[in-house]
C-alpha cells in the first residue's frame, strides 16, 4: 500500500429501525431556528414529514422550510436557502431526503456570507477554510453516501454545468439518521438508480493503481455485497434485510474510507455530471449507461486490475482463457447486472439527443477527465457517449 493519506470523519451515525428516536437529543444541542430542507413532497405522503415536525416542535424549534429540491439540485435552490438563513438568522440545517437534498444543504451552509459561492467553490474549487452552518440529516433514499461525507454536487441550470465540490472538514453532517424502513416507499427507478450509484462509487475508487492495496480487498467485498443485495432488492423491494444492507453499503461506499491510499478515477462521474446538466436524468441511471462503454474502452490501460475485478467480484474462472477474455467476461457480467436491475442501457432512453453529445463531451473534458488509468481526450469522451447513445 504505497499511497499516503490523512483520514477524518466526524459524522455520528444512528442506524436501524426507529433510529429517528435519537433526533430529539441531537436537536437539543442546536440553535432555536432550524431550516428544514426536503424534496418535492414524498416525505409528506409517507408520514416522515409529520414525524420530523413533531420532533422539531418537541424541542421548541422555530422552523423555516425550503422544499422542492429536485434530483440534480439546482444552484437556484442553494440561493433560496442562503437567503432564508441570512434574512432570518437561522443556525442549523436539517436535511430530510436523499443525496440531492443533503448536497443542496451543504452548498447552502457554505454559501452563507459569500457573494459568489458558485464561482468560489464550484468553478474555482477554492478551499473552505472556516466552520459553516451545521447540518443534520434524516436519510430517506440511499446511493450517494452524502450523509457521511463533505461532498456536494450542484447543477447551475443557466450555465448548463453540474459540478462536484468536496468541502472538507468544515462541512460534514454533524449526525445522520439512517432508518432503512424510510427507504421502502422509494419508487423502483429511484431505488435502482441509488444501487448503481453506490456500485459506481466503488468501481471509481477501485479502478486506479494495480498494486497490492488493502482498500481493494474492502472494495471487492463491498461490490459483491451490493450485487447480492441489489439483486434481492430488485426482486423484492420490500425486503428489509436487503434494503438495510444496501443503506449501509451506500454509506461505506463514499464515506471516503474505502478509497484510502488510491489515486481513484471518477471519470464516469465526470461525464455523467454533464449528461445530467443537459438531461436531468437520475444520476445512477446515467452512470450505468456510461459505465459499460467507458470501462470496455479503458480496460486495456489497466489490465491487471480489470482481471482482478472479473475474478474477485464477478467470479469469472481463469481456466483456459486469456487475460483479455477474462476482462471482457467481467465487463459483460457488470452489464448483465445493470440489465438485471432493469436499468436503461442507452442515452436515448434518458432523453439525450445526438446534438447534445458533443456539448456534453466538451463540458466534461473542460471540467477534467484526467484521473484513473487513462486521461480522456474530448474526442475519446465523445466516442464513449456515441457508443451508448442507442
Amino acid at each position: 500500500m504505497e499511497g499516503n493519506f490523512e483520514y477524518f470523519n466526524p459524522t455520528k451515525i444512528y442506524f436501524g429501525k426507529n433510529s429517528i428516536s435519537n433526533l430529539d437529543k441531537e436537536l437539543k444541542k442546536v440553535s432555536k431556528k432550524v431550516l428544514l430542507v426536503y424534496g418535492t413532497g414524498s416525505i409528506k405522503n409517507n408520514g416522515i414529514y409529520d414525524t420530523v415536525i413533531s420532533h422539531l416542535k418537541n424541542t421548541g424549534k422555530e422552523v423555516f422550510e425550503l422544499s422542492g429540491v429536485h434530483s440534480n439540485p439546482s444552484y437556484s435552490s442553494v440561493l433560496e436557502g442562503k437567503k432564508l438563513i441570512e434574512e432570518n438568522g437561522i443556525g442549523f440545517i436539517l436535511a430530510v431526503g436523499g443525496g440531492s437534498v443533503i448536497d443542496c444543504s451543504k452548498a447552502i451552509a457554505a454559501s452563507i456570507g459569500e457573494k459568489d459561492p458558485w464561482g468560489k467553490y464550484y468553478e474555482r474549487q477554492e478551499n473552505l477554510t472556516h466552520p459553516v452552518t451545521p447540518i443534520g440529516t434524516v436519510l430517506t433514499m440511499v446511493g450517494t453516501g452524502s450523509e457521511m461525507n463533505s461532498g456536494s454536487v450542484i447543477t447551475n441550470e443557466e450555465k448548463k454545468l453540474k459540478i462536484g465540490k468536496v468541502y472538507g472538514e468544515f462541512n460534514y453532517p454533524v449526525f445522520s439518521i439512517l432508518d432503512p424502513s424510510y427507504t421502502l416507499t422509494v419508487p423502483y427507478p429511484q431505488m435502482v438508480s441509488g444501487i448503481f450509484d453506490m456500485f459506481s462509487h466503488l468501481m471509481e475508487q477501485y479502478f486506479s493503481d494495480d498494486g497490492d492495496n488493502t482498500s481493494d480487498y474492502i472494495l471487492e467485498g463491498l461490490m459483491r455485497a451490493v450485487i447480492d443485495h441489489g439483486k434481492k432488492a430488485s426482486k423484492n423491494p420490500q425486503d428489509y434485510e436487503a434494503r438495510s444492507n444496501l443503506m449501509w453499503e451506500a454509506t461505506l461506499a463514499l464515506n471516503t474510507v474505502v478509497g484510502l491510499g488510491k489515486k481513484q478515477d471518477w471519470n464516469v462521474h465526470g461525464i455523467e455530471h454533464q449528461l445530467g446538466a443537459y438531461t436531468h436524468c437520475p444520476h445512477g441511471l446515467g452512470l450505468a449507461v456510461i459505465s459499460y462503454p467507458y470501462y470496455k474502452y479503458i480496460s486495456k490501460f489497466g489490465k491487471n486490475q480489470f482481471e482482478k475485478f472479473a475474478v474477485n467480484v464477478f467470479q469469472v474462472a481463469r481456466e483456459g482463457k486469456t487475460q483479455d477474455e477474462i476482462i471482457a467476461e467481467g465487463i459483460e457480467k457488470m452489464e448483465n447486472f445493470i440489465k438485471e436491475l432493469k436499468i436503461p442501457t442507452t442515452l436515448k432512453e434518458l432523453n439525450a439527443t445526438k446534438d447534445m453529445l458533443p456539448l456534453i463531451a466538451k463540458s466534461a473534458y473542460q471540467n477534467g477527465l484526467e484521473a484513473g488509468f487513462h486521461p480522456l481526450s474530448e474526442e475519446e469522451t465523445l466516442k464513449i457517449l456515441e457508443d451508448c447513445f442507442e
